[in-house]
Parts: C-alpha cells; sequence; structure tokens
C-alpha cells in the first residue's frame, strides 16, 4: 500500500486520460489500435490490454476503487507522461505510431480540451 494520497492518483489519471470510455472503446476496436505496442508473447499488446483496463476504470466509481486499481492508475499517469516527452521530431503524427500507443493508453494528444 503507497501512501500516495488517492485523490492525488485520481486526479492526475484524469489529466493523463482524455478519451472518455466510449471513445477509448471504440479506439480500442481499431486495427491501427491493435497493431501499434509491445506484446508479450500474446496476440494483445501491454498497452491494449492497460486500454480495456481503463474502459473499467473510467466507469467505476470513485468509491469503488481498490489499491489495485490506483496503482494501474498510477501507472496510466507516468506511462502517459513519459510518453507525451518523446514525441517525435516529425510534423504529422496525427498517424503515427507514437500517437496510436498513446490512445491505447487512454491519452489522445490531438484532443482538444
Amino acid at each position: 500500500m503507497t501512501t500516495e494520497d488517492p485523490d492525488d492518483v485520481r486526479r492526475e489519471f484524469g489529466e493523463a486520460v482524455n478519451m472518455t470510455a466510449g471513445e477509448l472503446e471504440e479506439w480500442l476496436a481499431t486495427e491501427e489500435s491493435q497493431a501499434v505496442g509491445q506484446k508479450d508473447g500474446g496476440d494483445e499488446s501491454t498497452g491494449h490490454v492497460s486500454g480495456r483496463r481503463i474502459v473499467e476504470l473510467l466507469r467505476t466509481k470513485k468509491g469503488d476503487l481498490t489499491d489495485d486499481d490506483l496503482a494501474h492508475m498510477r501507472k496510466v499517469h507516468g506511462y502517459v507522461a513519459r510518453h507525451l516527452a518523446q514525441r517525435p521530431a516529425q510534423e504529422d503524427v496525427e498517424t503515427s505510431r507514437w500517437r496510436y500507443s498513446l490512445m491505447n493508453w487512454g491519452h489522445d494528444p490531438l484532443k482538444k480540451g
């Protein structure tokens, strides 16, 4: 168990994940989503598995979040922060593997507001 405040974890997760559960679920069904990410011996990438978990977390009430849920929320925030810092130099990131990978983790870098 961490001493980190669950409210801080939820806030940081909310800042990192800018896609709704519906948007993320729709994205995860695409070929582009399934084509990116590191696969650890299975057919599904780590990010894609995480994306499905994020959909569940977005639909979970605050009071129903477990320590395991909060740990995954911290992991998502960390991944998004690290990945955003690695933005490719190319101008057009719309169809980049970088963007697709971030979207699997619930963050669309091109989404406004």
